[in-house]
């Protein structure tokens, strides 16, 4: 077994520190998410939390950790006595972002639970992390369908496992704790919102600290043992100070001054819901008991506010996370001190404030901005061969948009956008199962199986099933498409008041990509030729932010614009073949600048027409007098044109017939 790198030997990140602490004091608190660019000490810190947790104490051979003292009456290896527990570190179980239904949540013997009635069930991940840790790194990653069970056992404390009318049901209560960089995308509100604190971190920008980081890396990678053998005292210390600060956690109290502050606080940042005012409430206790105090003081409840609203204010994807820390002390300071309920509360060994408590305070702070970082390739954009460049407008407000398909059944991975065949959605038929089977289909099962029974033998009232029998179902659901957006930034698009309701447009766009689940890229053309301004991904906001920082100004390079599009698709089909792209295309339609401009857009439309690739042009024009340019375009791409008032869900004008209907 890997000797893991030691918890207080991790520089820095003291906010990461404490918000992992909190919760092995408090379970209660609801777990962590911990957001931040890449290589700094995200999954490093999560891991060796797990080595600091107390034992657990469990029924001897049960699988699913019940604990002896009140074990779970509905426990699938029950029904236990109580006393007579063992016991065993606690756990972390790691969650693969490609995990498969069946390996999350366990699965059944179909066949046996068919012709025997015998329900044999093989645990999940979810048995195993009972009572422990469930760590999911890149959880923004993680398939909606996994995002649902794992909603569902978040919410109900317990896993349900159900197939034709066979199910188990056993307790999976567990320490919810998620990695992520925001560059990949951002995670679904549901799932945020089950996260109790979440966690900004970045790397220190200064270069002692980063020395420091790097001679301790270089020295547990030379030796693991010996390394971790050198910081053992510390871990030792930081364990028995989490014991005693469980121990001390029902004896703080938490007064009607405190309570007060914290719903005056969550009412002031607009949290939905209550379960930020719990949560807060809980992490100010264990805050508390961390700092060996019986007494919630107005720096626990300020700390709680830091560590728990920020990710619950958000109202989409394109804000900023984060907390006005000015507007903050002025609502804790107005609605009072909850000093206010004792004048004299215990001080606790680490004096007023002590909530940070980290094993070695010395090492300074964690370092770095983590605020929002200045836009990286902003000056990579194409620039105008002349003058008349404007200055970049902001985008009008986004509105609610039709919904554009790509036409026939893919593949892809799961979404909200297009059909495809899928592991979830409405079933649609039944096939021999290609390897195990995971979703039968019953009646073609039965069917399969009814015109032998005869033959075999088959004398009671049980249906006699084989292997060959059995039938998997095949189900439609919907899948995520690549969403290329082609955008017109030249000089017939710039003047303010058009280019800031078409940036809102695209916003409004990009945001319906987000909730069914897109990659989206951006490519804008003006000037001399075309830029890349995003790469495909699947951070939305990324793609929100190149938006906003778009100038606008030059001719209309608009072949220059699609060639450049389709050479991005080209490179797309090869990394992700099964995802299919919708090409949205925005613009007026005009084509300027060198030798026929308008025939080599039109050839180069061509090219998107001949892969078959499905595309929506987006009209731009506006005036009195239309020239009908872009609808034009659209037919040399196969696809449809939408005006700007077409694109809204609730224009009285409908959507110009939907792309799928270019299949037929």
């Amino acid at each position: 077994m890997t000797t893991p790198f030691p918890f207080t030997a991790v520089v820095g990140q003291d906010d990461l520190r404490l918000a992992l602490l909190l919760n092995a004091v408090s379970p209660a608190v609801g777990g962590v998410l911990v957001r931040g660019e890449k290589g700094t000490a995200k999954s490093t810190a999560v891991r060796a939390l797990s080595a600091l947790l107390p034992q657990v104490p469990v029924v001897p051979g049960c699988r699913f950790s019940c604990d002896p003292v009140s074990p779970d009456p509905g426990c699938p290896d029950g029904p236990h006595e109580t006393g007579g527990g063992v016991e065993r570190p606690a756990r972390m179980v790691e969650l693969p972002v490609g995990a498969s239904e069946d390996r999350l949540v366990g699965a059944l013997d179909i066949e046996r639970a068919l012709s025997e009635g015998v329900k044999a069930f093989e645990p999940g991940l979810l048995a195993d992390a009972h009572r422990g840790i469930l760590y999911v790194d890149e959880v923004n990653l993680l398939h909606d369908h996994l995002v649902d069970l794992l909603l569902d056992a978040a919410a109900m404390g317990a896993s349900y496992v159900e197939r034709e009318g066979v199910s188990v049901r056993h307790a999976a209560r567990f320490l919810l704790v998620g990695t992520m960089n925001p560059e990949e995308g951002e995670l679904r509100p549901q799932l945020l919102d089950r996260f109790g604190l979440t966690v900004e971190v970045a790397a220190s920008r200064e270069p002692d600290q980063r020395v420091e980081v790097v001679r301790r890396r270089l020295a547990y990678d030379d030796d693991p043992a010996g390394f971790a053998s050198r910081w053992a005292e510390e871990e030792a210390e930081v364990r028995a100070r989490i014991v005693a600060a469980r121990e001390l956690l029902p004896s703080v109290r938490l007064g009607d001054g405190a309570l007060r502050q914290i719903a005056a606080t969550c009412a002031a940042f607009e949290v939905d819901g209550m379960r930020a005012d719990i949560v807060m409430a809980r992490t100010a206790t264990a805050l508390a008991a961390w700092a060996g105090r019986t007494d919630v003081l107005a720096e626990d409840v300020r700390q709680a506010a830091l560590l728990a609203l920020p990710h619950r204010r958000r109202r989409n994807p394109f804000d900023a996370p984060g907390l006005d820390e000015d507007k903050l002390d002025e609502t804790l300071e107005e609605f009072g001190g909850p000093e206010d309920d004792d004048p004299d509360p215990d001080p606790g060994p680490d004096g007023p404030g002590g909530g940070g408590g980290q094993p070695d305070p010395g090492e300074g702070p964690e370092g770095g901005d983590t605020g929002a970082r200045p836009e990286a390739g902003e000056g990579g954009q194409p620039q105008p061969s002349g003058g008349g460049e404007q200055s970049a407008v902001r985008p009008s407000e986004p509105f609610r948009t039709k919904v554009l398909s790509v036409p026939g059944i893919g593949e892809g991975l799961a979404g909200r956008r297009s059909r495809a065949r899928t592991e979830h959605g409405r079933t649609t038929g039944a096939r021999r199962p290609r390897g195990a089977l995971t979703k039968l289909h019953l009646a073609a099962t039965v069917q399969a199986a009814a015109p032998h029974q005869r033959a075999r033998g088959r004398s009671g009232p049980g249906l006699v099933v084989r292997r060959d029998d059995l039938r998997q179902a095949t189900r439609e659901g919907r899948e995520g498409n690549l969403v290329l957006f082609v955008v017109d930034a030249s000089g017939s698009m710039a003047a303010r008041q058009r280019m800031s309701a078409v940036k809102g447009a695209v916003l409004s766009l990009l945001l319906d990509a987000y909730q069914r689940r897109d990659k989206v890229g951006l490519v804008t053309f003006r000037g001399t030729g075309a830029d890349v301004a995003l790469p495909p991904t699947s951070s939305v906001d990324a793609a929100a932010a190149r938006l906003e920082s778009l100038p606008t100004g030059g001719r209309t390079p608009l072949a220059a614009g699609l060639l450049r599009a389709h050479d991005v698709l080209r490179v797309e089909r090869l990394r992700d073949p099964a995802r299919r792209p919708l090409v949205v295309l925005v613009t007026d339609g005009r084509a300027t600048g060198g030798p026929e401009p308008v025939a080599l857009a039109g050839r180069a439309a061509r090219l998107f027409a001949a892969d078959g690739v499905a595309s929506v042009v987006v009209d731009c024009e506006s005036g009195p007098v239309r020239l009908g340019l872009a609808g034009q375009l659209a037919g040399e791409l196969g696809g449809t044109a939408v005006t700007l008032d077409e694109l809204r869900a609730d224009s009285i004008a409908g959507l110009v017939k939907d792309v799928q209907r270019r299949a037929a």
